[in-house]
C-alpha cells in the first residue's frame, strides 16, 4: 500500500474536482461534518465532463480546479473509495477511477503539498463520452 505523504499534522487530504466540493450533490452526504479545511485550489491535469453527471480528471498538465478537503480520521477514505468505484485490490482497468497522489496549489501557485485524488484513464473517459472542460472547472449547476 502505498503511503501518502501527509503534512506534520497527520490529516488526511484529498483533492476533489466534482460532485465533492462544497455546494454539489456528494458533499453533504460524503464530507459534511467531517472536513477540518477546506481550501480552493488546483492541480494539473485534464477535465472532462462525463454525460452521466459528473466529471473525470486525467494526468495532463492544464489546471484542474477544485478544494483541498482535510480531515481528521482516515476512515472517510474508505467510503469515498466506496463511491469513486476504487477497490485497491482490483487491477487498474477494473476500476472506475483510481486514487493516487497528486500535488496540489494554493490560487497563487504555491505548492501546498500532496493529496489524493482520484483520476480516471483516457480510454474510459473516451468510452464514456467525456467532454473537455478547457477552463478547469466543473460544476452540476
Amino acid at each position: 500500500m502505498i503511503e501518502l505523504k501527509e503534512k506534520p499534522s497527520g490529516l488526511l487530504r484529498v483533492f476533489v474536482y466534482g460532485t465533492l466540493k462544497p455546494g454539489e450533490a456528494n458533499y453533504k452526504n460524503y464530507c459534511d461534518r467531517k472536513v477540518v479545511n477546506a481550501t480552493k485550489a488546483y492541480v494539473l491535469g485534464k477535465l472532462f465532463d462525463l454525460p452521466q453527471g459528473y466529471p473525470a480528471m486525467t494526468p495532463g498538465d492544464s489546471p484542474v480546479y477544485g478544494y483541498l478537503l482535510e480531515f481528521d480520521f482516515p476512515e472517510v477514505l474508505v467510503e469515498l473509495d466506496d463511491l469513486e468505484d476504487y477497490h485497491p485490490a482490483r487491477p487498474d482497468s477494473e476500476n472506475l477511477y483510481n486514487r493516487q497522489q497528486i500535488e496540489v496549489y494554493d490560487c497563487q501557485g504555491r505548492s501546498l503539498g500532496w493529496a489524493w485524488a482520484y483520476l480516471m484513464n483516457p480510454e474510459m473517459v473516451n468510452n464514456l463520452g467525456g467532454v473537455h472542460q478547457a477552463d478547469g472547472w466543473w460544476t452540476s449547476l
